[in-house]
């Protein structure tokens, strides 16, 4: 069975730009990437995403306006066994208001779209932030 995993891919708009909310692991690869964390015994997908987003960065439900009717599923394999990580997108209300770090990270960026793309490295993780950018798109126009 594989490991599930949640989390969000917060976005903020300052002045007319769009930046995503990366986190560097202070673990392995140290890779890069949104909060996100595995799923506990007995929990599900979005409490997961929840309580793994006030752990890693330091925002509540309260600190986002999450879109949950569209989240994007990456299934991939870690050292050789599968892994599901289920990701929303979610705005941060407060623009200025900065991530706190878990000791699981060492980084924090807000980044661009393109710059996001290229510090993640992985191409499932790049075609979901192309995705959420375009949902972004549709809600600036309906603004």
């Amino acid at each position: 069975m594989a490991k599930r995993a949640a989390g969000f891919v917060i976005f903020r708009r300052l002045q007319d730009e769009i930046e995503f909310l990366l986190l560097k692991a202070s673990y392995g690869n140290f890779h890069w990437s949104a909060p996100k964390g595995h799923v506990d015994p007995g929990e599900d997908d979005y409490t997961t995403a929840v309580r793994e987003t006030r752990e890693e960065a330091g925002y509540t439900e309260e600190d986002l306006n999450i879109y949950k009717d569209n989240p994007i599923t990456l299934n991939y394999e870690v050292k050789g066994k599968p892994k599901v990580v289920i990701y929303w997108l979610a705005e941060l209300n407060d623009p200025s208001k900065e991530p706190t770090l878990s000791e699981e990270h060492t980084e924090l960026k807000w980044l661009t779209k393109e710059a996001a793309k290229e510090i993640v490295g992985y191409k499932d993780n790049q075609e979901m932030i192309d995705k959420f950018y375009e949902v972004i798109s549709t809600l600036c126009i309906k603004k």
